[in-house]
């Protein structure tokens, strides 16, 4: 039986990715899922960002002693996995992302953090507001300013230059969703381009939203690949 986990997005948690866990199980996977520190109320770390999640990951393997689990990291979770990957070359099988963001720099972490606004989003999307309190808790706020700061650091020092990927040895597939507006062709095929076992997707019809993926599409997608 193969093993996969799967990571979710900033201001998110496993919950969203609950479909594709009950499809992958279906076909006969066996599934892991957990949601980082500060999301999905679970509590916060001392520290918050891509190097404190990547730990968090390693740990999760150690605790369930997974052997080289491959890894679907959606959004920011592509990109801990692959952080992880540099870090710690045996660790992980097989890494697909979808989503991913991978060029920073301050003015695009100045574009970002606009959406992370709470007030702007109680005052304007009240729903989306609620949403955030009832998947993180009462700290959902704190979880918004926090996701800020990171993608601010990540804007003044990416954690991950174009060509740390040429050292990560793990067979990656890179997706992107043709719809997604906030990461970009260009910065998907420069990451590709770099990867020694790489290759590349794009999902048709498809948002940055998780929600928004055709999950049996992604399930044959990651079952093909893997």
């Amino acid at each position: 039986m193969k093993t996969i986990i799967l990571l979710h997005g900033a201001i998110g948690a496993k919950d969203q990715l609950e479909p594709l866990a009950v499809e992958l199980k279906q076909q006969g996977y066996n599934v892991f899922t957990f949601s980082f520190s500060g999301h999905g109320q679970t509590p916060f770390q001392t520290h918050f960002g891509i190097e404190q999640f990547a730990l968090e990951l390693e740990q999760f393997i150690s605790e369930n002693n997974l052997q080289q689990p491959t890894v679907f990291g959606y959004s920011m979770g592509g990109y801990v996995a692959l952080y992880l990957a540099k870090q710690q070359p045996n660790l992980l099988g097989n890494i697909i992302t979808l989503g991913t963001k991978f060029e920073w720099s301050p003015e695009i972490a100045k574009k970002e953090v606009k959406m992370l606004d709470s007030q702007t989003i109680i005052e304007k999307v009240p729903k989306f507001a609620e949403a955030l309190q009832k998947r993180h808790g009462q700290d959902w706020e704190l979880l918004l300013q926090k996701t800020t700061d990171m993608m601010f650091n990540l804007g003044n020092k990416n954690a991950l230059s174009l060509n740390d990927f040429t050292a990560i040895e793990n067979k990656v597939l890179i997706g992107l969703a043709d719809k997604d507006n906030m990461v970009s062709l260009e910065e998907t095929t420069a990451v590709y381009k770099q990867l020694k076992n790489g290759a590349m997707y794009m999902l048709p019809n498809t948002k940055h939203p998780i929600e928004t993926v055709d999950v049996k599409f992604l399930t044959e997608i990651i079952i093909r690949f893997n």
